[in-house]
Formats: structure tokens, C-alpha cells, sequence
């Protein structure tokens, strides 16, 4: 299994338009995506609804995970936008 711990970069955290963006290029990989906050269960970074109820906000940080073929690639993706700002 890969995974990487990122900071959520954005001001708002993963709500409304970064969600949106994460859930599109995480749906877009090869194999399933996760996410989760220290102390919570993972739930699928491909669905913006499943981010938003999540509540990872500015700062916090965020395990991003995938098994499988290209599991490495998928979470890189995924944290690289994670990792960025995403408000603008």
C-alpha cells in the first residue's frame, strides 16, 4: 500500500472548489483513493461530497493512500494538490 501525509495547503480546506478538484484528478486515477484525518476513518478521495464531510481544514494534515498498480502515481497526484493552494 502507498501512502503520504500532506498539510491541506488551502485557506478553506478541502471544501467546495479544492474538493471539487481533488475528487476529479483522484476519481481520474487507475486505482481507488483515500483520504483521512489522524483518529478517522479513510473515505474516498474521488467523491467531492465524501472530502467536504471529512472537514480537513487549513493545516491539518491528511493521510493519502491507494493499493495497486500505480498506487505510488495516484497518491502523488492526489497529495501534490493537496499540498498546494488551491483557492486561487
Amino acid at each position: 500500500m502507498a501512502q503520504r501525509r500532506v498539510t491541506v495547503a488551502s485557506k478553506v480546506g478541502l471544501h467546495a472548489r479544492p474538493a471539487a478538484l481533488v475528487a476529479k484528478v483522484a476519481a481520474a486515477q487507475a486505482v481507488p483513493v483515500t483520504i483521512a484525518k489522524e483518529g478517522a476513518g479513510p473515505v474516498p478521495a474521488g467523491s467531492m461530497l465524501s472530502l467536504m464531510t471529512l472537514a480537513a481544514g487549513h493545516g491539518e494534515e491528511v493521510i493519502i493512500a491507494a493499493e495497486g498498480d500505480g498506487a505510488q502515481a495516484a497518491v502523488d497526484a492526489v497529495a501534490e494538490l493537496v499540498a498546494g493552494d488551491l483557492d486561487a
